[in-house]
């Protein structure tokens, strides 16, 4: 697509990140769930212990999208790549950036050597659903998530 860049995040990125993680959590009708801040996502992308990587889609040079992943651990398969979010601004949606951004972390997958790509969709996300069956995606229902939340 014409005038969109995708490349990896860097850290004068992360205000951007942030932008865009706080969009996607209004869009998911919770707003005030975000506790991270540009100190803590620069420490856990850039620290001595990064936690995440992240890709940027930038259109006429202003980011407009984000794919952040990293890499847990399957007993099964070894490690993995886990797609935590992939968010594109309302106002860039439609340009293509979302293909773009999901291909260009399929294809880290691939050069990284993992066996399996993961990620999680709401059920009532339609537009995504329909997004990721174009791509053949297995969205399977038969796992339920668990989690622990600490303060």
């Amino acid at each position: 697509m014409e005038g969109i860049i995708i490349r990896p995040g860097e850290k004068q990125d992360i205000p951007d990140l942030l932008r865009l993680i706080q969009e996607l959590a209004e869009y998911e009708k919770e707003p005030d769930a975000v506790i991270v801040t540009e100190a803590i996502l620069t420490e856990d992308a850039f620290g001595t212990n990064p936690a995440f990587e992240f890709f940027v889609a930038e259109l006429d040079g202003r980011v407009q999208g984000i794919a952040l992943y990293c890499y847990p651990y399957s007993t099964w398969k070894g490690r993995y790549l886990y797609l935590e979010d992939l968010v594109v601004s309302q106002a860039a949606r439609g340009k293509g950036i979302g293909s773009m951004l999901f291909e260009a972390v399929v294809e880290k997958a691939k050069t990284t050597g993992v066996k399996r790509m993961g990620w999680q969709v709401l059920d009532w996300n339609e537009p995504a659903i329909k997004f990721y069956e174009k791509y053949g995606a297995d969205l399977s229902s038969e796992w339920l998530n668990g989690r622990l939340y600490f303060e």
